[in-house]
């Protein structure tokens, strides 16, 4: 029983007489790469909406007469020249107005030839004696009368003439045709719209909340954001209207390389509404593990460590906004990206 005691004391008794010094912890791991002192910035603010392409006007072929439609000759996506003949309305009882005024103009015409003929037998009586003057200043008078009461009927006739001449339906602008849905043998009346047309150059029309108006200004970037040739252009504002309807508040964008092929097409547009203050970092600061962003943060006393870090895309950049699990004044260093 001693024996086994003393066998048992002996490894205890060599340890404590161990002259060797005890091991040192580990050494704190070195940062990867390069390092990022977390600071504010500026950042650019920017709003996602909608955006439609328009023309600047539009102009409208109106009815000038009430009437038939008996002619349509054009119909949507067709190109037309300002003045050129689109339509043309009948009112048949303006025929017939213009038929009885030429009627008119002719019985004027007679009753004149007859005041001139009489006229000029009482000047060669007047002339002879027979007359007094009272009666040839009273001839006189009369022819003058017919005179202009020929005049009036044939004027009357003419703007009747001119009134069924305004039943020709010309283009008001130079464009393409959006709309013209009248069927032929339609009853139209005067001011009834015949057919829209495009008016001026293509451009992207936005549609803002009033909340955001006073960001915006002439001269604002636009960037469209949207998965078709126009993807990645960017453009300006150049027209804002000076009104509000249904809380929204309308402007203008000169975008290039716009046609007039789909207009009232809605794209996908990116707004520049000044600057903000907030955290940039480069992407590549950046490590995402299993959905879940994070930063190699690097403490005072040189350790390093992960945080999860909630992140932003910052459009046309590189970088990336940081919106929570960071500091300014944090130092961070670029680690190995993994998922």
């Amino acid at each position: 029983m001693v024996r086994s005691l003393v066998l048992l004391a002996a490894p205890l008794l060599l340890a404590s007489c161990d002259g060797g010094e005890p091991q040192d912890a580990p050494a704190p791991a070195a940062a990867i790469g390069e390092r990022l002192t977390i600071r504010s910035t500026p950042i650019a603010a920017t709003k996602p909406l909608a955006a439609e392409i328009a023309t600047r006007d539009q102009a409208e072929a109106l009815a000038r007469i009430p009437g038939t439609l008996v002619e349509l000759t054009v119909r949507e996506g067709d190109l037309v020249r300002q003045g050129q003949r689109i339509g043309r309305i009948i009112d048949t009882r303006i025929g017939y107005e213009t038929r009885a005024l030429g009627a008119q103009a002719a019985a004027a015409s007679a009753q004149a030839e007859a005041a001139r003929a009489e006229l000029t037998r009482i000047e060669y009586l007047y002339n002879r004696g027979v007359y007094a003057k009272a009666r040839l200043d009273q001839a006189r008078a009369t022819a003058r009368s017919a005179e202009a009461q020929v005049r009036a009927a044939r004027d009357q006739q003419s703007a009747s003439a001119a009134l069924a001449g305004q039943g020709t339906i010309l283009a008001p602008a130079t464009g393409r045709v959006l709309r013209a849905d009248i069927p032929r043998g339609s009853v139209v009346a005067p001011g009834m719209s015949i057919a829209t047309i495009t008016s001026g150059p293509p451009l992207l029309r936005l549609d803002i909340p009033q909340s955001l108006a006073r960001a915006l200004k002439l001269g604002t970037r636009v960037t469209v954001e949207d998965a078709s040739e126009l993807g990645g252009k960017t453009g300006t504002v150049v027209q804002l209207y000076p009104a509000v309807s249904g809380g929204r508040v309308r402007a203008d964008v000169a975008l290039a390389g716009l046609t007039t092929d789909l207009v009232g097409r809605r794209v996908g547009v990116r707004v520049a509404l000044g600057s903000r203050s907030g955290i940039a970092v480069p992407q590549r600061f950046v490590t995402t593990r299993f959905g879940t962003d994070y930063v190699l943060l690097l403490g005072k006393d040189g350790r390093t460590s992960l945080v999860p870090v909630q992140t932003a895309p910052i459009p046309g950049s590189d970088s990336v906004e940081i919106l929570s699990g960071v500091a300014p004044g944090d130092v961070v260093a670029a680690g190995k990206s993994g998922r």
